[in-house]
């Protein structure tokens, strides 16, 4: 039997919004976009450190909506992709300021992660 993988404590995991499953959620770390669609984006509510939810795919799988500052927002998946999260898992439970625990054990951390 091969023992569990132990995840550890304080590493942030990152990863594109295109490649996050529907019902999971993550912090928006940063737009890799043109600046007019990141301006778009942005009024939207995708802001940094902004909650996003992965709602739902459409029938062919793209676009897929997601769910940010109460609204929902479809996005082809290109424009996902392009889009740098935080991923959330159940033992996180308040999305917002994470990044200062995570800063005050590693700087050096938060730093590659922007």
């Amino acid at each position: 039997m091969v023992p569990p993988i132990e995840r550890p404590v304080g590493v942030q995991r990152l990863s594109v919004l295109s490649e996050m499953n529907v019902g999971e959620s993550g912090v928006l770390v940063g737009l890799n976009l043109p600046e007019s669609v990141q301006n778009h984006l942005m009024h939207m509510g995708f802001v940094p450190d902004a909650r996003v939810s992965v709602l739902r795919h459409a029938p062919a799988g793209d676009p897929t909506v997601y769910g940010v500052d109460g609204m929902e927002i479809a996005l082809r998946r290109e424009t996902a992709a392009a889009i740098r999260m935080q991923t959330l898992g159940s033992e996180d439970s308040h999305p917002r300021g994470s990044n200062l625990a995570i800063a005050e054990d590693s700087p050096d951390l938060l730093e590659a992660a922007q």
